[in-house]
């Protein structure tokens, strides 16, 4: 049986089967933009038995797949950050509570924040004890972090 003979006997599986073959491509790419045809080719398969004839049926699929990819492209949110390495504790350091590992001087010194040491430049710059509370403000590259006395 040839593909046109395939497509005018079962026009309905043969749209269900396009719309699985997107889907699968979306579970393997994770890109989002393969899922918007896939509901194409449902909304299609699903006219199909409406008696939508063949011409259509490419038509329909055409104009749902841009309308359903740009809508849906234009409202669904975007990823926070997604230029983020989620292996970089760093940006979750922000805002973390520690203590000051030694004296600071001249604004300079080492903390204890998230079971690690850092060097750290204290806010405003000045001096702090060993052993007092700071709370991360910015980090400043690398391994160093600007805080503040909490």
């Amino acid at each position: 049986m040839t593909p046109e003979q395939l497509f005018f006997s079962h026009p309905f599986w043969t749209w269900v089967a396009l719309g699985g073959i997107f889907l699968i491509g979306e579970l393997m790419t994770g890109s989002g933009w393969l899922l918007w045809p896939a509901g194409a080719a449902a909304a299609v398969a699903l006219l199909t038995l409406a008696g939508l004839t063949a011409p259509w049926q490419v038509v329909a699929f055409v104009v749902l797949g841009v309308a359903a990819t740009y809508l849906g492209r234009r409202f669904m949110p975007k990823p926070a950050q997604a230029h983020i390495d989620p292996n970089d504790p760093s940006p979750r350091l922000i805002g973390r509570s520690g203590t000051s590992v030694g004296a600071f001087s001249n604004g300079l010194g080492r903390v204890f924040v998230d079971g690690k040491e850092w060097s750290a430049e204290l806010d405003g710059g000045g001096e702090l004890a060993p052993k007092q509370k700071v709370e991360v403000v910015e980090i400043l590259g690398g391994a160093k972090l600007k805080v503040r006395a909490g």
